[in-house]
């Protein structure tokens, strides 16, 4: 139950006037910790006030120091040639590096066009992308609340949403006529908006578990379904997850190469867009967990002040929580970004998966094949997925694993994923081979 306006913290209050003056939409959408959510007057906004004026003595912030920078074990040091302690080892700002944010921002513009020009927030860093679906869930998702999904989908979600946060995920069929079902997607909003003032939409392209990126087509008869039900006076939060952003093959035909982001952002005053994207795959850093969310309100007007307002309470939310991202995660990332040679790099790398999506787009569709599974659609990312013919996932991929050593991942009852960024093209043909056997052996019983 949400708070009364006057009981909240005089921080939170004054965010939350804010909004309501810049974007009042946006603060309706708010859940109930959403609406408490502040960014704290106090130590860490003393210390950096210091910072920048208390050039004799600084005596306010609680790291050690030692000659003028960071204190640190030379054993530790060692391990990082061209970085100074200052980079590795102190506290980042709650948002992150204002250097790294920048840069991720020019990253973002030069590879969507249609975001040029939109009255969208700096990116602010995150833990990684889950960290950022949580944040997002902080501020959006109340105990209730729908989140409308296709049905082939990250399990983590009902993690983050249905366990921890008590709102009910609600989907719908991923594909139609062999692409991306955006007619039902407009349907699902339809039914699921009657009776309530908000939803919330997730997004996820390249597809975690299918592989699967719209086509242009696809993604302009998405941005129509959004903006249709945003018309009808439904609230949308459409929270976009690019974590395999860029990863784009063309399999059986062109895909779309740009976020959804920058046609949503600034396209009604009931939709709020987010984008949640990252170094872990774009830059192939899983493990340093740097991941950026980026806020797209509906009015272009007053946009830059509603997203200070979120920003002040993503931070409160980080500050609660894990209260900052890592410092040398982020220094690294801004470094690559700075090479010269990292464009060069990512297309390498970029190849190797293509090729490898390529041999498993032929192999999968092979004939020989055909009454095992069908393959489902897949043109980027990580994985693809086929649906078995006559045996169900989990039985399979428990044999699979303790007869042939060979592992998958069963997503529904008939669906199996293959993780191909993990095969070298010549393991392909072997292990369809190995799944198609496993299903002769299951049928024999």
């Amino acid at each position: 139950m949400s708070l009364p306006e006057q009981t909240l913290n005089p921080l939170a209050r004054e965010l939350n006037e804010k909004l309501a003056g810049a974007a009042p939409e946006i603060l309706a959408m708010l859940s109930p910790l959403g609406r408490r959510l502040y960014f704290p007057k106090g130590i860490l906004s003393q210390s950096a006030e210091a910072k920048r004026k208390a050039h004799r003595f600084n005596a306010t912030i609680g790291i050690a120091t030692e000659k003028g920078q960071a204190m640190h074990l030379a054993s530790v040091q060692s391990q990082l040639a061209g970085i100074s302690p200052d980079d590795a080892f102190t506290y980042a700002a709650a948002s992150g590096r204002q250097s790294l944010r920048e840069r991720w921002r020019e990253k973002q513009l030069e590879e969507n066009p249609s975001q040029r020009g939109k009255a969208v927030g700096l990116p602010i860093v995150t833990s990684a992308l889950t960290h950022g679906l949580s944040i997002v869930g902080d501020l959006f998702v109340a105990p209730g609340d729908v989140i409308l999904l296709p049905d082939q989908l990250w399990g983590n979600y009902r993690l983050t949403y249905e366990v921890r946060l008590g709102a009910r995920i609600v989907t719908y069929p991923f594909y139609a006529r062999g692409g991306f079902n955006a007619a039902g997607l407009a349907e699902a909003l339809a039914q699921q908006a009657e009776g309530r003032e908000k939803l919330i939409v997730l997004l996820n392209f390249p597809n975690n578990p299918t592989g699967y990126m719209p086509t242009e087509r696809e993604g302009q008869a998405l941005v129509l379904a959004l903006r249709a039900q945003a018309e009808r006076g439904t609230k949308l939060v459409v929270v976009l997850d690019d974590a395999y952003f860029g990863l784009f093959y063309h399999l059986g035909g062109a895909s779309m190469t740009e976020s959804l982001f920058g046609r949503l952002a600034n396209l009604h005053h009931n939709l709020l867009a987010i984008r949640l994207d990252g170094a872990t795959k774009e830059l192939f850093v899983w493990g340093l967990r740097c991941g950026f969310v980026t806020f797209g309100p509906g009015r272009a007007a007053g946009a830059e002040a509603a997203c200070a307002a979120l920003e002040a309470k993503v931070k409160g939310a980080i500050r609660g929580a894990v209260s900052n991202s890592p410092q040398l995660s982020q220094t690294l990332v801004e470094k690559a970004l700075a090479s010269s040679s990292v464009d060069a790099e990512r297309k390498e790398k970029c190849e190797i998966l293509r090729v490898r999506a390529q041999r498993v787009y032929e192999v999968a569709n092979a004939p020989r094949f055909r009454d095992y599974w069908d393959a489902y659609p897949f043109n980027s990312g990580y994985f693809m997925c086929v649906k078995l013919k006559g045996v169900e996932a989990e039985a399979l991929r428990v044999h699979l694993l303790d007869a042939h050593q060979t592992g998958l991942i069963a997503t529904a009852p008939h669906d199996l994923r293959v993780a191909f960024s993990c095969l070298e093209v010549e393991q392909v043909e072997p292990l369809f081979d190995v799944v198609k056997q496993g299903i002769d052996e299951l049928r024999a019983r």
